[in-house]
């Protein structure tokens, strides 16, 4: 898609800004604008017909001042190392946001886990694990699922780890299946928390969300959960989602005059988020281009796909009516996207506050694993809307504090709270 920016460059652009306002050390912003470690390897797999196959691999550790490293393990066929750097780099401002005590990681391996057997993506998965299991641990590298990974990958590479180790270690990767130290809530976590923004941005806009309408681009886990919590715990409607059809390999919209029951959407999606297109139909939703979803009428825009959708040309296509844009995704929105909700005066709650319902419940289960004891799920949600509703009030004031739009306000916390952290433990005063 053009207008299109390298992810990386992107994190690092919204960071510089920000540290200019801040007036941070040159030194300081250096260290802060790279990660600290990265890793590169191969995973050879003998494949079902008998042939080897090798999968390039990734794991970058941005910044563990705060605490160990946290964020995802990405399967996806155009996965690259830049992408990965961006994405470790907003998990430590994420963490930060949030204000729980992890710092920023994320991962990855080139491959599309629609096309590989159940036994195929076991030997990616342990073969990762591998690779990287010195230099992970629940106390300084915890990975979790991320776009093509599920539960029970992170079930397959714990209990590799734990073999590898000598002994059972569950607090090592978050997202587990329940029954193997998985935490319940977590499957509605990210999208829950994008909702729990959306309300108290409504709050703050004084807006009625039983009398608004979101537009949702994705329909995986964040997006499912999101069109849920906009439609059961606001009480909105949602126009629509798109999705990526891994049949067709494109995207398409679907709408509903009524608006979308995602309830009942959940029923014809397979676990890749891919929507039966012809029960779809039958059931008389409109199936469009998949660019559709962004220029529908609708107050609220969730876009809770992959990085970089929301750019310069599809803003074009935006409707008037917009007055929220609630990231969902990781990296959704372009730096040109940001100088157009300014000039249109568009309230964004940025991606790493946006949608740190996920890391946040992944904190949860690393405690609970800690623990050996595991909360309720109204337990995991009451926690998780207290963390969340925090989160945005102090990003809310920074910004009416400084005068500034909420993505900068949103780093000015975070990238504070790690430079202090910095100080804390003696980085920043050269006698190491």
């Amino acid at each position: 898609m053009s207008g299109q920016i390298n992810a990386f460059e992107m994190a690092q652009k919204q960071f510089d800004g920000v540290a200019k306002q801040l007036k941070l050390d040159a030194g300081v912003a250096e260290v802060l604008r790279f990660p600290m470690r990265e890793f590169s390897f191969r995973i050879p797999v003998r494949m079902d017909d008998g042939s080897l196959r090798v999968f390039q691999g990734f794991r970058v550790q941005h910044n563990d001042a705060r605490g160990p490293n946290k964020g995802g393990i990405r399967f996806h066929p155009a996965e690259t190392l830049d992408t990965v750097r961006a994405l470790a780099t907003w998990m430590t401002w994420k963490c930060a946001v949030a204000d729980i005590p992890l710092g920023g990681g994320k991962g990855g391996v080139i491959c599309d886990p629609s096309a590989l057997s159940t036994a195929e993506k076991e030997q990616i998965c342990r073969g990762w694990v591998g690779a990287m299991w010195k230099n992970i641990g629940p106390r300084n590298d915890v990975p979790a699922p991320d776009v093509g990974t599920t539960p029970q990958m992170m079930g397959w590479m714990m209990d590799e780890y734990s073999r590898l180790v000598g002994q059972f270690t569950p607090g090592v990767f978050t997202g587990k299946p329940l029954g193997s130290g998985g935490s319940l809530g977590r499957t509605e976590a990210t999208g829950y928390g994008v909702i729990y923004h959306v309300r108290e941005a409504m709050k703050h806009l004084k807006m009625d969300p039983k009398k608004s309408v979101a537009a949702i681009e994705g329909f995986g886990n964040v997006a499912q959960y999101a069109a849920i919590g906009f439609v059961e715990l606001l009480g909105g409607k949602v126009a629509c989602v798109s999705c990526y059809d891994r049949h067709a390999k494109k995207s398409f919209t679907y709408s509903h005059k009524n608006g979308i029951d995602p309830r009942f959407l959940l029923t014809i999606v397979d676990e890749y988020g891919t929507i039966n297109q012809a029960k779809a139909e039958a059931a008389g939703y409109v199936v469009e281009d998949g660019d559709a979803w962004i220029t529908k009428d609708a107050d609220v825009l969730i876009p809770a796909a992959i990085e970089g959708h929301v750019n310069g040309d599809t803003i074009k296509k935006m409707s008037s009516r917009v007055k929220l844009v609630a990231e969902g995704a990781n990296g959704p929105c372009t730096p040109e996207a940001d100088e157009f909700f300014k000039a249109n005066k568009i309230f964004n709650i940025p991606d790493f506050l946006c949608n740190a319902g996920g890391v946040t419940t992944s904190y949860f289960e690393q405690v609970q694993n800690d623990m050996n004891y595991y909360w309720t799920k109204e337990e995991v949600l009451s926690r998780l809307d207290t963390k969340m509703t925090e989160a945005f009030k102090g990003v809310v004031e920074m910004s009416e504090k400084e005068g500034v739009y909420m993505r900068d306000a949103a780093y000015m916390v975070s990238i504070t709270r790690v430079v202090k952290a910095m100080e804390l433990r003696g980085w920043l005063a050269g006698t190491w």
